[in-house]
């Protein structure tokens, strides 16, 4: 894990004023009224304005159009962050989403700390805990997960599960090279993923 809390970024995000396109731009990756400026991701990212329009109606259509549940969305995507090592992500979604969609700060704590094995986790969490672990650890899913999945999940929403992942590794990847500083506002890791510098306790092993 970096520890970009006071890292220079190694691209510095766009500062106001912005011009027209991107003033707008910046407000749609935005929620609507949101008091919040923009994230230091999105400002990052604008950087490259083609790039950043094309990136936004997958980023949105994840968050707003899904067919899993937003709880299994947030599992899968602080589960993957966690282990990526990107708190910036993991500390945004612990706060603008983990209470409202049902995760409790145990269940946001564990996602960083805890085995997939781990008693906090029920047994449909544990299997979105061990589909993103697998995923992060061997880029592939084992066949007995595979089958695991499949009972629970239509095909298009395990197709969702996956890209899911991928995106918010993509993500953690831009975070984690461009050492972008959490937002003041954001939920930390717990202390002991702090404490060691990186993301290994209770999930090397745990899937």
């Amino acid at each position: 894990m970096t520890d970009t809390t006071a890292a220079t970024p190694r691209i510095a995000p766009l500062e106001p004023p912005y011009d027209p396109d991107t003033e707008e731009m910046l407000r749609k990756w935005m929620p609507p009224g949101s008091p919040l400026e923009p994230l230091a991701l999105f400002r990052t990212l604008a950087v490259h304005d083609e790039l950043v329009s094309r990136m936004r109606p997958l980023g949105a259509g994840i968050l707003g159009h899904g067919r899993v549940a937003p709880r299994e969305r947030e599992l899968i995507i602080d589960r993957t962050c966690a282990r990526a090592g990107a708190e910036y992500e993991w500390g945004v979604h612990a706060v603008a989403f983990g209470a409202a969609v049902g995760l409790s700060d145990e269940e946001l704590a564990a996602t960083a700390v805890a085995g997939g094995d781990d008693p906090v986790w029920s047994k449909d969490d544990a299997l979105l805990i061990r589909l993103a672990d697998e995923l992060h650890e061997t880029g592939d899913l084992s066949d007995p997960t595979w089958a695991a999945l499949a009972e629970r999940f239509t095909d298009d929403q395990l197709l969702e599960l996956i890209i899911t992942a991928g995106w918010y590794r993509l993500l953690s990847y831009v975070i984690n090279v461009i050492r972008i500083a959490p937002e003041p506002w954001a939920a930390r890791f717990p202390k002991e993923v702090a404490d060691e510098g990186r993301n290994t306790r209770g999930v090397e092993g745990g899937a």
